[in-house]
């Protein structure tokens, strides 16, 4: 292109604005703004796609973050074109078929060899206009305030290619700008549900994401700032005074569990009746960042209860001084160690389109 840089698909214009992270100033020496041109997306025609079975919502109002999935599907050593609109037509038709669903649930689809594809219908077209968006369903309560990607593969031991990753970058800096999202809002899956969805690696690199992407956006980003609130995620097998707290307060909410701080499968059973009768969708026994809120409640310094032991064992485990007299999600945060910056926590709107 004439007068800017294209690099790994995602075509900039040159500003000699300042790159915060050395990884990222190596590959955009000279990066700003980005172009209206944007990443090279596969759109759905190109990949094949089934016509959707309905027409697509599509809301006035833009998107406020990004969420970040994988699709747990095998690491496969194909890394061409054909595997990936291959991966994206095993999507859809799982989606449609299996799920019933219109069209694929997650707005765009990245694999392994770093092709960006169009998922659900007129995702990017919209995304090329910015100012509105489709209703995705990759996550209930944030289909239409988040922009869904999947990422081909499973993250849970091992990081996505460089490939995958830059792609990933690259994609999720042109939805910010083209949004407005700041940098700094980007998710994973787990942060709203009870899923090890992106996988610990993936979501581990959540912080160099969001410092890349501003970095690409022309943003310096302190380390702390790229850090947001969380819910830790605990799954059979785990032990430890974390999951001596959630045996407490799984005492606190009724439900007779022992106090030994390891996860054992009446532990999981306990966990699962937990998730159903406070209504989770997903009623795994992995918590997670639907069920965490509901189960750290508000504890008040000298009730005396479960809830107020599940306090206590987090205070010494971090060796914590003084805690303050009403405990709340933030507090929970400190001692569970997974504080940071405020995450987003907007959710759907209610009712059509509009």
């Amino acid at each position: 292109m004439v007068g800017g840089l294209a690099v790994g698909g995602l075509s900039l214009v040159s500003t000699g604005t300042a790159v915060a992270d050395p990884a990222v100033r190596s590959a955009f020496p000279d990066s700003g703004t980005l172009a209206e041109a944007g990443p090279d997306i596969v759109p759905c025609p190109g990949w094949g796609a089934r016509p959707n079975k309905q027409i697509v919502p599509v809301w006035n109002q833009r998107p406020v973050k990004v969420l970040v999935h994988h699709t747990a599907s095998p690491n496969q050593a194909d890394t061409g074109r054909g595997a990936a609109d291959a991966l994206a037509r095993s999507i859809q038709n799982y989606h449609m078929d299996a799920r019933g669903w219109l069209d694929t649930g997650q707005h765009f689809t990245i694999s392994r060899g770093g092709f960006v594809l169009e998922g659900r219908h007129r995702s990017l077209e919209v995304l090329r206009g910015g100012r509105q968006q489709v209703e995705g369903a990759h996550c209930s309560g944030q289909n239409v305030v988040a922009v869904g990607i999947e990422n081909e593969g499973i993250y849970v031991d091992v990081d996505p290619p460089p490939a995958l990753w830059n792609s990933l970058r690259d994609t999720c800096a042109y939805i910010c700008a083209q949004y407005g999202i700041a940098p700094t809002e980007m998710y994973g899956h787990r942060d709203f549900k009870n899923t090890a969805c992106p996988g610990d690696r993936l979501y581990g690199m959540l912080p160099r994401l969001r410092g890349e992407v501003a970095g690409i956006l022309g943003r310096r980003l302190e380390a702390e700032a790229t850090v947001k609130a969380s819910w830790p995620l605990v799954r059979p097998g785990d032990s430890g005074a974390t999951v001596l707290a959630v045996q407490h307060l799984l005492r606190d909410a009724g439900h007779d569990v022992p106090v030994d701080g390891a996860y054992s499968p009446a532990m999981t059973t306990a966990v699962r009746r937990f998730q159903a009768e406070t209504k989770a969708e997903d009623a795994n026994g992995i918590i997670g960042g639907e069920s965490w809120p509901v189960l750290a409640r508000t504890v008040r310094r000298g009730e005396r209860s479960e809830a107020e032991k599940a306090v206590n064992v987090l205070a010494e485990e971090r060796q914590v001084e003084s805690v303050p007299d009403v405990v709340e999600h933030p507090e929970w945060q400190e001692l569970l160690g997974t504080s940071g910056e405020p995450a987003d926590s907007s959710a759907d709107p209610v009712g059509p389109p509009r």
